[in-house]
Formats: structure tokens, sequence, C-alpha cells
């Protein structure tokens, strides 16, 4: 089922030859600017207009009544109320420790910089709704900013034909137990250009989404299209692609583990990523063999084998663990397990991955859920550069500057000489006039 990729004996570069989906953002770029700008100009038309051509349902109000998600949460199944209380507790444990204080640095008798974190003043969290349904991602875009104290929290979601034009009832239940009630019955790239611009969300224009500074959240490829092209009129987190994991494994590995964390990301989407990597061609072929076995018996049968032998997805057969160990950094994954001896070792050595999952017992849908974790991960390669969703997303550092005046004499020449190196004399200048007597 999984292509096979054969890097023994050091042949290839990995970063080339590792499977990847072929996604072209930039196309998808052109194909929703006019649509943004359509929503930039006429805001609630050409939003209403965009969710029924690309929904097929057009709320006449595209804000969700605050009854409506309060009714979500009482008529929530018991036993999901819990798995998201345990979520929410989880997840606040790990992001209240994140919590970053501000700090001043004494430079010289009489001169500091104290480094504020200040959180972004109002947010746009992005919750998919399309092959699935993900009130786990309002947990893990909410309770960070929450964490990080910002001010104003607005959830955007695509309306739902079988909920009568709101977003997923789980997904309001979510809110409601988050304590949000600005959420909006919009999903796509529209979403993404009112959270950016503001417009009115009801005919009348008495309604209106405020726009804000921050987008998170993962999407489709048209979302990520969208935070691309309006990244600097709006701060975004990152830009997802589609779910991957990687699987680092030696025989010591459970092939029937294996495979089942293989199908558990192919199950997101057609063109999720799942990779093993391992130096065991025992392993690779009893890992097919329950790939065989556990695939027909899923739910998603025809999007997992779509995905599994897609092209993004494969066995990467390396000569041992130390050039595995080369090719999950080269690959950075969004997800990596390591089911290997000494895992925990091998784990420490990685440079390159979105979350690194453990050993047999901590699956990567563990950290989907109730790991304490966040599951909003850089994909793509972007671990590389970019750290998942946390609360340090929400913060900005601002420097505090102070000086007195012996302090800013004391230093004031070399001011003036650099200011001068950069011909630009009336920055020496602006130190000068506070000294009319001279420096000496």
């Amino acid at each position: 089922m999984l292509n096979r990729i054969d890097l023994r004996d050091g042949l290839g570069d990995p970063r080339r030859l590792l499977p990847r989906a072929q996604l072209d953002v930039s196309v998808a770029v052109e194909r929703i600017k006019p649509l943004v700008e359509a929503v930039r100009e006429h805001g609630y038309p050409a939003i209403r207009e965009a969710s029924e051509r690309f929904d097929g349902i057009s709320p006449e109000v595209l804000r969700v009544p605050v009854e409506a998600i309060a009714e979500a949460e009482g008529v929530l199944d018991p036993a999901v109320r819990a798995a998201l209380l345990e979520s929410i507790a989880r997840a606040r444990r790990v992001h209240d420790d994140q919590r970053r204080t501000d700090h001043t640095t004494r430079v010289v008798p009489g001169g500091t910089v104290t480094e504020r974190w200040l959180p972004v003043d109002r947010v746009g969290l992005y919750v998919p709704g399309g092959l699935a349904m993900y009130p786990s991602t309002v947990v893990m875009n909410v309770v960070p900013a929450q964490a990080a104290g910002v001010r104003s929290l607005v959830v955007v979601s695509p309306p739902q034909k079988d909920n009568g034009g709101l977003p997923d009832p789980r997904v309001l239940a979510a809110c409601a137990l988050l304590g949000v009630d600005e959420v909006y019955a919009v999903g796509g790239a529209q979403a993404v250009a009112m959270l950016a611009y503001g417009a009115a969300v009801d005919p009348s224009g008495a309604l209106r989404c405020e726009p804000v500074d921050l987008v998170t959240g993962p999407g489709n490829i048209w979302v990520t299209a969208a935070k691309r092209l309006l990244r600097g009129v709006v701060g975004i987190d990152a830009e997802a692609g589609p779910t991957e994991i990687a699987i680092l494994a030696d025989d010591s590995a459970d092939p029937a583990h294996v495979a089942a964390d293989l199908i558990s990301q192919a199950e997101h989407d057609p063109l999720a990523a799942s990779v093993l990597v391992t130096p065991s061609t025992a392993l690779v072929e009893a890992v097919e063999r329950e790939l065989a076995r556990q695939v027909p018996a899923t739910k998603h049968a025809e999007r997992v084998t779509t995905a599994l032998t897609g092209e993004q997805s494969g066995v990467v057969l390396v000569d041992d663990l130390e050039a595995g160990l080369r090719v999950v950094d080269a690959y950075a994954a969004e997800h990596l397990e390591i089911q290997t001896v000494d895992a925990r070792e091998w784990a420490l050595r990685v440079r390159n991955a979105g979350a690194i999952f453990v050993g047999a017992w901590s699956p990567v849908s563990l950290g989907d859920y109730c790991a304490g974790s966040n599951h909003v991960l850089p994909t793509g390669g972007c671990a590389r550069h970019s750290s998942g969703l946390s609360v340090q997303s929400f913060l900005r550092g601002v420097h505090l500057i102070e000086y007195t005046e012996a302090a800013l004499r004391e230093v004031a020449p070399h001011v003036v000489t650099l200011a001068n190196v950069e011909d630009l004399p009336a920055h020496g200048q602006a130190v000068q006039a506070r000294f009319p007597g001279g420096l000496a």
C-alpha cells in the first residue's frame, strides 16, 4: 500500500526525495483575490454570496445568536462534555505555564530596558468544518489566547446544512464551555477576509464583526491562501497545509501501533501524509500486513486509502537510526512519533518537528485531544523555522527604555558618533539638544 523510498547507502538528498503533498498556494491566492476584494469592498453581501456558493447555505444573519451557543452546550452529550472539559483542563495546565513575565535589565546605572509581554487585543480563531468537525480546535485556539490575556476573541466556522446554517453544534458547545460568545457562521477565504477587514453581518448593517489583529487556526488551501494574501493587513499564526505524521521506528515497534497511527492521520484528508522511517524491512512488511487488515475496517477506508497511497505518503528505508534521525529532521514533520528502543534519547536529539510523541504510549491522537499540548502545528516542512500555536503566538514583546540624565550623558558621544557614521546627524543632535552646555 505504501510507496517505498530507499535511502540506504546514503542514496539521494532526503529533502528532495521525501514524499510531500504538492500544493500550489500561490495559484490558490490568485483564485481567491476577487473574493477577498469583494469582501473588503462590499462586506455582508459578498460574504453571504460566497457562503451560498461554497457551503450551499447562506444564513440571513452571520453572527450565531448567544442563545444558540448556550443551547448547543445544554444538549451536549455528557460523555463529549466530560471529554472536552478534560481537554480544556489539561491544555490550561500546560499553556498557563507558558505565560512570560516582564523583565527589566539594568544596562548601566540609571539606564534600564524592560521587556513587557502584551497580548494582542483582538483575535479571530478559525475552526474548520469540512470533512470533519473540530470542537478540539476550539480548545486549542482559545485556551492559549485566554492564557495570554487576549481581550476579545471571535470564532469563525463554516455553516452546516444539518444545523440550520449554524456551525457544528459541538463546535458551538466548545465555545460555550470556554466562555466565547462571539461566533460567526462563516468559513473559507471569506471568513479570513471578514476577520481582516471587518464587515456587517446582517442585511441591515446593524450588526458588525470588527476587524481583528491576528488570525489563527488551521484550514483548507483556500483558508491558507487567504491568510497568505492578507498577511500584513492582519497577523497570522502560520500557513497550515494538510496534516502529516512521520514515525521513526525500529524492530522494537509494534506494527499494529504503527499502522494504526499512520491510519489515524490519513483519516483527516485524502492529501494527509503518513510516512514511516525505519531501517527494518521486517517492520515494514509487518506494518503492510497490518494496514491490509486495519484499513478496510476503518470508517473512512476510501479516504484513508487515497492518503496512504498518495505521493505524499510512504516508507523511507534507511541504514540505521542515525540516518533515520537525519531524514526526519529533513522532513520536519508536523507530528513526529519515536517508536524505538531508548525513544526519549532519540527524541531529545530531534531538531525539526512540530510536536514529538515519545514511545509506544504517546500516540498523536493523544496530542490531538488530551495530552495538554497544542495540536495547531506547522506543516509542509515549516517546523524547520516555525513553532506550533502557544501562548507566545498571542503576545508581543515591547521594550520600555528608561535612562536618567546622567546615564544618557555618559553614552551620548557614542550615539552621536554612530549617527554621524550613518549620515543621520539630526539623530545625534536630538541627544545634544538635551545638553546645551556640551557633553564634556
